[in-house]
């Protein structure tokens, strides 16, 4: 290893003269390209080298494998609530379904309809009498009549108030403006235009008998212009089982909306309820024990991870523009030494993809934990836009440590071959798509009146990609229907020909792509990967990390130069 000194020492007082003219001597530019070439070895190495080289501590490593940690440990006890939370969505969603749609039983939704005019009105009457029998029932509630309520509902439901009394149910029909139908003489005059007409059932409106007769309402459905009728009221409940995960309960306001869908006129009509739910914090709570104070500790925690991914955040785009800085150096140094400019390729080198993904983790995190503070604070409730963020923060994190296995023969096989076979599979892909879609067109229009997986374009590609991993063939097969002979040969024709194209050709060569590619990688890694032309360059630095020559890349340029000419 040479000593720097004699390098310094080399400079001679000819090369000086042209120094103080504003020229760079031989000395200076030979002392330029070696610690340009200095700064980009070390800038290529790892962490364990770089501590080597300058004493540097792997401060990002250390910082990823806490954030690991950190952020998956938030992640489990954020699922783990949010799960109580889409638990009590969907537990609620049934219950109202049993209590106000007359004869619903479970797993029924898509059969769930209605084929006679009787019917209907049996339906809508029995959401309502339902409705004000559940309301008096809470008023009798507060006089203590506790069994009768208890006989209608077993949850802690209640509605919806403005000021001393309950909301009203509001009953709307949407039906054509003017429609006159005669199917017999094939003729009809309809004006597409829809308007609405609704009415309000008291809470306390009084009952016959205990029900609500249809003769109290001035209300008719003209079925042929009817196009749908929805019954819309608010209930309330309180989520308590969050008080056992030691969380503070939340306060819900389920508004429902019962709907009986006429759009097809087809002579059925089908009925479903939608529950939209908002969370929001309890006016007024007490909870003995310590669920305030855990859930203040979760709040901590929460901040600590903004913390450690803003600093890892801080650490990544520093490296970024430090890496952005050395290629602008690079480029220049070679324009103007080798009058050659550096390949995209070589350029991209210095742009490091791992910490960009880093990068763009730390700032999902740190949105999601705020939001995710906010939740648990009850200012906010947006339990899906948090879990997309975290779920997805949480996903780069654990990509980002194979940056850090790279560094390892051994562990680096996989990302090599992923990095060399990504431009041959996306055009690979982009090929294969062409026919894919062609299929999946084909399919749509003519299979989709007589087969239910071909219904819509997303059934189509989700029924195609679902045979091409071998999944559900024979019930593709199976429930085509028999209609029409020339359909129903068309269709085998289709599947057969899709599969074994897919199955046989295209997913062949597609793991023949994948398989080439890691011999190829697994072959280089043996002889010795085709060096590029920066590679070549940083390889003539024959210095060792530990060598110590790197440390002296920390002082400015200009204390070289000084040394040099007062040698």
């Amino acid at each position: 290893m040479e000593n720097p000194e004699v390098i310094v020492s080399s400079c001679s007082s000819h090369d000086d003269e042209y120094s103080y003219k504003g020229q760079p001597s031989i000395c200076q530019e030979l002392l330029l390209e070696d610690q340009l070439r200095r700064k980009l070895k070390f800038f290529f190495m790892n962490p364990c080298e770089k501590f080597w080289a300058r004493g540097r501590k792997p401060w990002k490593l250390g910082i990823q494998l806490l954030k690991i940690a950190m952020v998956t440990i938030q992640l489990v006890f954020f699922g783990l609530s949010n799960q109580m939370v889409v638990a009590f969505k969907e537990e609620n969603t049934v219950a109202f379904k049993h209590l106000f749609l007359k004869g619903y039983t479970d797993r029924m939704d898509d059969t769930y309809a209605v084929y006679t005019q009787v019917d209907v009105y049996d339906q809508i009457f029995f959401a309502i009498n339902r409705h004000i029998e559940m309301i008096q029932c809470f008023s009798c509630c507060e006089k203590g009549e506790y069994l009768k309520l208890r006989s209608i509902s077993v949850g802690n439901h209640a509605y919806e108030k403005k000021g001393a009394e309950e909301t009203a149910m509001a009953i709307c029909q949407y039906f054509y403006k003017r429609g006159t139908v005669c199917p017999g003489n094939d003729t009809f005059d309809i004006d597409p235009e829809i308007e609405t007409e609704c009415f309000y059932v008291e809470p306390m409106q009084p009952l016959d008998n205990g029900t609500l007769k249809r003769s109290a309402f001035n209300f008719t459905l003209d079925f042929h212009r009817l196009v749908t009728v929805q019954l819309t009221f608010k209930l309330k409940a309180i989520n308590l089982q969050t008080v056992r995960h030691h969380e503070l309960p939340d306060c819900y306001d389920f508004t429902l909306t019962i709907v009986f869908d006429n759009k097809a006129h087809s002579g059925r009509i089908k009925i479903s309820l939608d529950n939209d739910i908002a969370i929001k914090e309890c006016k007024e709570w007490h909870v003995s024990g310590s669920v305030q104070k855990n859930t203040h500790y979760m709040m901590i925690f929460d901040a600590f991870v903004i913390l450690t991914c803003s600093a890892s955040l801080v650490l990544c785009t520093r490296s970024v523009i430090k890496g952005i800085r050395l290629q602008r150096e690079f480029v220049s140094f070679s324009l103007h030494h080798y009058n050659k400019e550096v390949s995209f390729s070589d350029q991209m080198e210095f742009v490091n993809g791992w910490y960009i993904m880093i990068i763009v983790s730390d700032v999902l995190t740190i949105i999601g934990s705020t939001l995710k503070m906010e939740i648990q604070a009850k200012s906010l409730t947006s339990y899906d836009v948090c879990s997309i963020l975290l779920g997805t923060s949480t996903m780069l994190v654990w990509l980002g440590v194979i940056r850090y296995l790279g560094f390892f023969q051994k562990y680096n096989l996989l990302i090599l071959t992923l990095r060399a076979a990504l431009p041959n599979v996306i055009r690979f892909c982009c090929c294969a798509a062409m026919i894919y879609l062609g299929y999946c067109f084909c399919g749509w229009i003519v299979l989709g009146p007589y087969h239910v997986k071909f219904r819509s374009l997303n059934m189509v590609s989700e029924c195609l990609f679902s045979l091409i991993n071998g999944d559900d063939m024979f019930a593709t097969f199976e429930k085509m229907q028999q209609k029409s002979y020339l359909v129903w040969l068309f269709s085998r024709i289709y599947l057969y020909s899709f599969i074994s194209l897919f199955i046989y050709m295209v997913l062949s060569l597609f793991i023949a792509l994948i398989t080439d590619t890691y011999e190829t990688v697994k072959h280089y890694q043996q002889e010795g990967f085709p060096e590029t032309e920066l590679h070549a360059f940083i390889a003539q630095c024959k210095d060792l990390p530990n060598s110590g020559r790197y440390r002296l890349e920390e002082e400015s340029p200009i204390t070289l130069f000084c040394c040099c000419k007062r040698a």
